[in-house]
């Protein structure tokens, strides 16, 4: 008994040891929402306020992009229809692409758009693809999280954009999560894009853990004043798939340790399962009725002397947990960008692998495709994009008038644990970087030849 006790007393030093490292005080913790979610069985491994209402921010996309692949294996539109820029798109804000009214993309691109640099406009251009309009979209939305058992939800937008109405909670967006990779295995490699290449323009997945994290294969962030920030993560080991859910950390780099934290949990074996309490299954979380929490002065009030962004970075949280020797989260955290470190970042660039190319209008096939006897086809085709691994088409059809060709799913390879030495982190996370690159395009199936021809806010999103 005394021995267990000494076991309890540790396990308890080293939790508070970690609040003190991530500066959170009492109060600031009960501002958060964690949950810990096994993908195969649906059971919940941990549980934190995970039934609180809360405002979901970017992580909305993820419902967005649920609807448009439900959209689109039902068969009523291709990865390949062109959408149309509307003038209600152009005019969202802030974070945004900006591309003129008129212009057209297939929503496969709108799609890795949409999850990699998290383009609020991208998301009302699908919105309107797929609904017609936000208004129809958003009731497709709340029929989908009805029927899945979110009953916390409630969508008005598809982006995530300040809306009072526009709640979730982290049970809701765990259920969410589990139902987009149970049933879009085929699709998979949409939630971990290392980055989108746009011509010479190069952006990376505002997610920290792809590409750093071992085994980490997914999803979205969201930051809003209102919300804090918010992250959806999944990762597998060893065949064994996790989702984690952060709602409301202070810092962009404190969600990543936080999401890191639980699946690092999930992963352990410690032999102190006995102390767990057994909290079933998550849809079986018994919600709380209660107002979303307003993070909005911590976030963005007067008192920050630098006001809160999606891309900020948590340099004090991370060098702290990067000076206690053998962190379970070193590898992870000597991935993350050191400011003023040019060789820092240049190894992060490395580790994330090759981002995939996107482009306007119809799509396109592989440059080194061999055209049929006779055609004349150019410019597209010679000019097309290619992805390692792959190009970048998904289906058959431009315009929605057939369904598309079946797709086998992407191979990933996944590391199985965290390397024990840096030197044996860095070759393997190079490796699952590349991997997941290479198979993070769709295959071809047929070449179109017919071609169609920021306000402020009180909230820096994506």
């Amino acid at each position: 008994m005394l021995s267990r006790d000494k076991t309890i007393a540790r396990t308890l030093t080293c939790a508070l040891a970690l609040c003190v490292t991530l500066g959170l005080s009492v109060s600031r913790a009960a501002a958060e929402a964690q949950i810990l979610v096994d993908v195969e069985t649906g059971k919940v491994l941990h549980a934190e306020n995970a039934t609180m209402p809360w405002y979901p921010a970017s992580i909305t996309k993820i419902m967005t992009t649920y609807a448009t692949l439900r959209a689109v294996k039902e068969g009523r539109i291709t990865l390949d229809k062109l959408l149309t820029v509307s003038p209600n798109a152009l005019a969202q804000s802030p974070v945004k692409m900006g591309f003129p009214v008129g212009t057209t993309i297939t929503v496969d691109n709108a799609l890795k758009i949409l999850l990699v640099k998290s383009a609020n406009d991208m998301a009302v251009v699908l919105a309107e693809g797929v609904g017609g309009s936000i208004e129809n979209f958003a009731d497709i939305m709340n029929g989908h999280a009805q029927r899945l058992g979110m009953t916390q939800s409630h969508f008005v937008n598809p982006n995530g954009l300040p809306a009072d109405e526009q709640v979730t909670s982290a049970r809701d967006m765990a259920i969410l999560a589990r139902a987009a990779i149970k049933e879009f295995p085929e699709y998979d490699y949409y939630w971990h894009l290392p980055g989108i290449r746009f011509g010479k323009k190069v952006l990376r997945n505002y997610n920290s853990l792809i590409g750093r994290y071992p085994g980490a294969d997914g999803m979205k962030t969201g930051f809003i004043c209102a919300s804090g920030f918010n992250l959806v993560a999944t990762a597998t080991r060893d065949g064994k798939r996790l989702i984690a859910v952060v709602l409301g950390a202070p810092s962009s780099a404190g969600r990543a340790i936080k999401a890191a934290q639980l699946l690092e949990r999930g992963f352990a074996s410690d032999g102190l399962g006995w102390l767990t309490p057994q909290l079933g299954t998550v849809e079986a979380l018994t919600p709380v009725n209660a107002d979303p929490p307003n993070l909005r002065e911590d976030m963005c009030g007067k008192h920050r002397k630098k006001q809160a962004s999606e891309d900020e970075d948590d340099s004090a949280a991370i060098a702290s947990l990067l000076s206690t020797s053998g962190s379970a989260y070193s590898v992870f955290l000597s991935a993350l960008r050191a400011p003023g470190n040019k060789q820092a970042l240049l190894q992060q660039e490395a580790r994330l692998g090759e981002p995939v190319p996107v482009h306007l209008g119809p799509a396109k096939k592989l440059a080194n495709a061999v055209e049929p006897k006779g055609s004349k086809a150019k410019g597209a085709i010679a000019n097309a994009a290619t992805a390692v691994g792959g190009p970048e088409l998904a289906s058959r059809s431009d315009d929605g008038s057939s369904v598309p060709l079946p797709r086998p799913r992407p191979k990933i390879v996944r590391t199985t644990a965290a390397p024990s030495t840096a030197a044996s982190s860095t070759a393997t996370q190079a490796t699952t970087a590349q991997t997941t690159a290479a198979h993070a395009a769709p295959r071809p199936a047929a070449a179109k030849t017919d071609p169609k021809t920021d306000p402020k806010t009180d909230a820096k999103k994506k």
